[in-house]
């Protein structure tokens, strides 16, 4: 049996939860209603027993960890840096206890550039394995120059940045995702595509603004197969001469990003992703609780990978790599 590392499955913090509910209606997040569907918010805020339980189920080995969208993105300054440290203590003690089944990815206080190094390094420290950031922080995108530190420390520690998606800003969902039933408004600006849009377009201008340039050891995750990324790959190689960068965009795609499920167990989606990057830049996600395929459909997927080589670096040896991770217990 092949054993699996899920990279992207994730978890709440209710002190967290608790400051996002209290933003006034222009800076709140309408996707958190997603967390209440059928049972999802209480599988996001188990950490224990259930969790490990749903792990055997699907024959999942190891789990790393990472705060459900927005995080603390849309905080104030002075409740992020708090509050993410906080996360960070909690994830790490429940990595301390279970090293073998859990590693994780830090919280950082993005609405507040000048913390958002020293918790990454802080983070490192007490032993998460990297960063999962949104596509903005507040009106903020993630390519501001305030966040050039965060980069730096990223390359030099050698700590992936993992670029999630969040809800598309207010004033664009009211001109592109308007105009129909609330529930379709909210699925059309997240999950079926503004997500995703989002998610792309920030590492898209990553890139643009020249950060893989100025730190081409920095290494990023993009979920759901790249984040419609690989689809365009050609087309955004025009960006290059325009933005005057050193790469293509195929280039940073091939050498500094790597692409994970997100639980979407697609053969089509597998095979594009490997028709423009290699076996050893795709990695293995379930999306916990958002997505929960069972030991048969993962298996079944599994298969189509081409060889046993590539199967076992998808599954895990990738993750082992990319995190420097433990070689986890089998599940």
């Amino acid at each position: 049996m092949v054993t699996l590392i899920a990279i992207e499955e994730h978890w709440t913090d209710r002190s967290i939860d608790l400051a996002l509910e209290r933003l006034p209606p222009l800076r709140a997040d309408p996707s958190l209603a997603l967390n209440a569907w059928a049972g999802i918010g209480a599988r996001l805020g188990n950490t224990g027993e259930e969790r490990m339980a749903a792990m055997e189920s699907q024959g999942i080995a190891m789990q790393v960890l990472s705060l459900a969208p927005p995080a603390t993105h849309p905080l104030s300054p002075a409740d992020a840096l708090p509050l993410a440290r906080d996360a960070n203590d909690r994830a790490a003690a429940l990595v301390a206890s279970r090293p073998d089944r859990f590693a994780a990815l830090a919280t950082l206080p993005m609405a507040d550039p000048r913390a958002v190094a020293t918790e990454l390094e802080r983070a490192h420290r007490i032993g998460l394995v990297g960063a999962m950031v949104y596509g903005r922080a507040g009106d903020r995108p993630l390519d501001d120059p305030a966040f050039d530190d965060l980069y730096a420390v990223a390359e030099q520690r050698r700590l992936p940045i993992f670029i999630h998606p969040q809800i598309p800003a207010s004033v664009l969902r009211a001109e592109a995702y308007s105009g129909f039933t609330p529930a379709a408004e909210l699925a059309l600006a997240t999950y079926a595509w503004g997500w995703h849009i989002d998610a792309g377009t920030a590492a898209l201008r990553l890139m643009a603004a020249g950060a893989l340039d100025r730190h081409p050891g920095l290494q990023l995750v993009l979920g759901h197969w790249g984040e419609l990324l690989l689809f365009w790959h050609e087309r955004a190689d025009g960006l290059a001469r325009a933005a005057h960068l050193e790469r293509s965009v195929t280039e940073y795609l091939r050498e500094n990003v790597w692409i994970t499920a997100s639980g979407m167990l697609d053969p089509a989606m597998l095979r594009h992703a490997l028709d423009i990057t290699t076996p050893e830049r795709i990695l293995f996600s379930t999306d916990y609780p958002f997505q929960q395929p069972t030991a048969r459909e993962i298996e079944e997927f599994l298969r189509h990978l081409p060889d046993d080589g590539a199967r076992e670096a998808f599954a895990h040896t990738n993750a082992e790599t990319l995190f420097a991770l433990p070689a986890p217990a089998t599940a």
